[in-house]
């Protein structure tokens, strides 16, 4: 509602799009651009034009080249550009200059995906993680982003000899650095939180299944169709919707298939090209959950013409986590958008050696059989195995009852016999009673 509300009531910013090209070959940057002028949508702005420059490496000073920054000036002042947005991260000093030279609001690509995250964000904390993302990427560049320092006087102290804007300025760095401050103990509890909740599921033994991929692949959808067929409560389902970073915060679902094969599962944050690290490291502790996944789902929109990119980059992000050793189904999703080109997959759902699962996320028949094959994965390590557990130790029949699939159980004079597919471990675990 309230971004209907929005849409309907609000003039929607107009954004003057700004990019450099540094390479040969122009289709990455031409893929970033488009993805540039998404981000805008995601955040309520209307891209009105594009200007863009062929350079060897970025200007250091300017960004741009100093005629292009009069070509950008003449064609905000045309096209009636509320907004300036880059492509790449500005340095301070680029930012700082390009202010002074065009005189209107300017956002990079990195200060646009906070705006966009600080938008979504919903859980505690997300909210304090962005915060602090946000501040620390705000810090060295104060000075280009304020417009009206001047406008603060009367300051008394060991500041009275200094500027007005110049004491603003002081006044804003010390505060924020004292609100990261903050914002880092609380963080800090926050995560001894999580911990905790992690360390239980981990006590119960369920496996943990980790959806992982660019934004927009189709994770949600995946999440929500399986709450469909298994846990039938429109209450647990996640947000799901056609734009970039719909999805902000973890969540995560357990999954009843039925014969004690239970699994959690987990959809993170999307990646994106030129994600920031900061914002990576900001997430680390919710990302966490990818860390301690038993089985990563890597979901692709396999319609994307640029799917192969994307892949690279989530590759590439999962290689800051420590998510080495992991095993890794790639789900090549929404194949119903490519189905009969060149390089599509004819018929699906399908599995392509061990690891590549071709589906559509809409289709009932793609989600039960991706399920039957992360099922498959995530239980290669559980065996048959007969116990005969004494009458006194009924905690341990419970503990099998829970924890592993029971063929039958039957009342004999010496206990309770189990015929249970159970976890290699829990087999050695009470070997002493086994058949």
């Amino acid at each position: 509602m309230e971004e209907k509300f929005r849409e309907e009531n609000e003039r929607l910013e107009r954004a003057l799009l700004i990019g450099v090209d540094i390479k040969t070959a122009g289709e990455d940057f031409e893929k970033s651009m488009e993805e540039l002028a998404s981000l805008a949508k995601a955040c309520y702005m209307e891209p009105v034009g594009v200007i863009t420059q062929k350079m060897e490496n970025a200007d250091k000073g300017l960004y741009i080249g100093a005629g292009k920054v009069q070509e950008v000036k003449e064609a905000a002042e045309a096209l009636e550009a509320d907004i300036l947005l880059f492509d790449d991260t500005l340095t301070p000093s680029q930012l700082r200059n390009l202010q002074k030279e065009l005189d209107k609001p300017i956002l990079d690509r990195t200060t646009l995906i906070l705006d966009i995250f600080e938008t979504r964000a919903r859980t505690r904390e997300a909210k304090l993680q962005v915060e602090s993302a946000r501040l620390k990427y705000l810090l060295p560049r104060l000075v280009g982003m304020h417009k009206a320092l001047t406008r603060q006087g009367g300051t008394t102290g060991s500041m009275s000899s200094r500027g007005a804007g110049e004491k603003k300025l002081e006044l804003d760095r010390r505060r924020i650095e004292r609100r990261i401050t903050e914002l880092s103990g609380e963080l800090l509890e926050v995560a001894k939180e999580r911990k905790v909740q992690r360390r239980r599921r981990m006590e119960a033994g369920i496996p943990l299944v980790a959806l992982v991929g660019y934004t927009n692949a189709g994770k949600s959808t995946i999440m929500n169709a399986m709450i469909d067929a298994y846990v039938k409560d429109e209450e647990k389902k996640v947000l799901e919707k056609d734009m970039l970073f719909a999805t902000l915060d973890t969540t995560v679902r357990r999954i009843n298939t039925g014969n004690n094969k239970d699994f959690l599962l987990s959809d993170t944050v999307g990646f994106i090209h030129k994600l920031p690290h900061g914002l990576v490291k900001a997430f680390h502790s919710t990302l966490e959950e990818v860390e301690n996944a038993d089985l990563l789902l890597h979901v692709v929109d396999y319609s994307d013409p640029f799917y192969r990119e994307h892949m690279e980059t989530t590759i590439h992000t999962l290689s800051e986590l420590n998510t080495s050793g992991i095993p890794v189904i790639t789900v090549f999703n929404k194949v119903d958008k490519k189905n009969g080109e060149p390089d599509g997959v004819q018929n699906y759902p399908q599995i392509i050696g061990d690891d590549k699962v071709y589906i559509s996320a809409k289709e009932a028949d793609s989600v039960t059989f991706l399920t039957s094959i992360l099922l498959e994965r995530i239980y290669a390590d559980y065996v048959q195995a007969e116990f005969l557990v004494p009458y006194e130790k009924g905690n341990i029949v419970s503990y099998f009852m829970e924890h592993s699939h029971i063929i039958s159980r039957e009342y004999k004079d010496g206990g309770t016999l189990l015929c249970t597919k159970c976890h290699k471990a829990d087999r050695n675990k009470y070997e002493k009673y086994l058949l």
